[in-house]
């Protein structure tokens, strides 16, 4: 699974529906996975679940669900549903949150990392083992039952969309891999994967995700992506891989043009260490420039198949 898409409608009568039929599309192009990002009005591993039980060809990943506000055995829950309904084919992505979701919560949003840590902790041990006896300064998981699920297999990838040198670290001990979201190549390849890899101890997966369209209309496309991204210019965490870039605003990653140009732009993040990229804000220039994203993803991934 080295390309993937991730999904998100606007104006569907029924979400859920939307997204199967989206999945089957981009399933039908040659993309190997989906992910869904977590809001307030939907769950996204159920979400991922249904995806990817009604399309059997694609992973399905969700990126990223806040650990604030949650807890490890509910989340346990959830992956091990998802897994089982897919038949193996779940990827959890967790994510530090941010003051924004905490305040939802009514929860302060201290010590990110920490909880980060004994949280993803907890989880490894409810997930490897079937139980868990954690006691820690911020959660503790004990559960009464066992938490195993029946056919959630095999061992559920836990990601991280950890950008940050201490959430780096936590999650090389920790996790598997990481999702970065509009970290570009140099930054990526210069500051990101080399702290995860000092802190790993087997090989992380890097799964990076990067705005980008193939469409004729620049400049329409362009500015459609300064409208939909400049939330993100004003998230710390952001702000600061975007700045590392040498970037103004997030719009600014954004890869847009023919084929050609995103096909070269999606090379680079490899060249710096990506070991699997996800396109999101493929609806930039709308539905037919989407589609036309979609099949040059698939014809990339057939070019990077083994069986080729």
């Amino acid at each position: 699974m080295t390309l993937g898409v991730a999904l998100a409608q606007t104006n569907s009568t029924n979400y859920i529906d939307d997204s199967v039929h989206q999945a089957r599309a981009v399933a039908a192009h040659g993309v190997g996975s989906v992910w869904f990002g977590q809001r307030m009005d939907y769950d996204s591993p159920a979400l991922a679940a249904i995806v990817g039980r009604e399309v059997p060809a694609l992973q399905v990943g969700t990126s990223a669900i806040p650990v604030i506000g949650r807890h490890p055995l509910l989340v346990s829950a959830q992956a091990q549903t998802a897994q089982a309904a897919t038949h193996g084919r779940y990827h959890l992505g967790l994510a530090l949150g941010s003051s924004l979701v905490a305040g939802a919560f009514g929860t302060p949003f201290d010590r990110p990392v920490a909880r980060l840590r004994e949280f993803l902790t907890a989880l490894r041990e409810l997930l490897d083992t079937g139980t868990a006896d954690f006691h820690g300064e911020l959660l503790t998981a004990t559960p009464p039952l066992p938490t195993a699920l029946a056919g959630a297999q095999p061992r559920i990838p836990v990601l991280v969309a950890a950008m940050g040198p201490q959430a780096l670290r936590v999650t090389g001990e920790l996790a598997d891999g990481i999702l970065p979201y509009l970290a570009g190549p140099r930054t990526l390849g210069e500051q990101i994967v080399p702290a995860l890899t000092r802190a790993a101890t087997t090989t992380p997966r890097v799964v990076a995700f990067v705005p980008a369209v193939v469409t004729s209309d620049i400049e329409g496309a362009r500015a459609e992506a300064v409208e939909q991204l400049a939330f993100y210019d004003q998230v710390p965490s952001y702000r600061r891989v975007i700045e590392l870039e040498g970037a103004q605003r997030a719009a600014d990653l954004a890869i847009i043009g023919d084929e050609e140009t995103v096909a070269a732009g999606i090379q680079r993040y490899y060249d710096a260490g990506a070991t699997e990229i996800v396109l999101t804000a493929t609806d930039l220039a709308g539905a037919e420039d989407q589609q036309r994203t979609w099949k040059l993803l698939g014809e990339l991934a057939a070019q990077r198949s083994p069986a080729r």
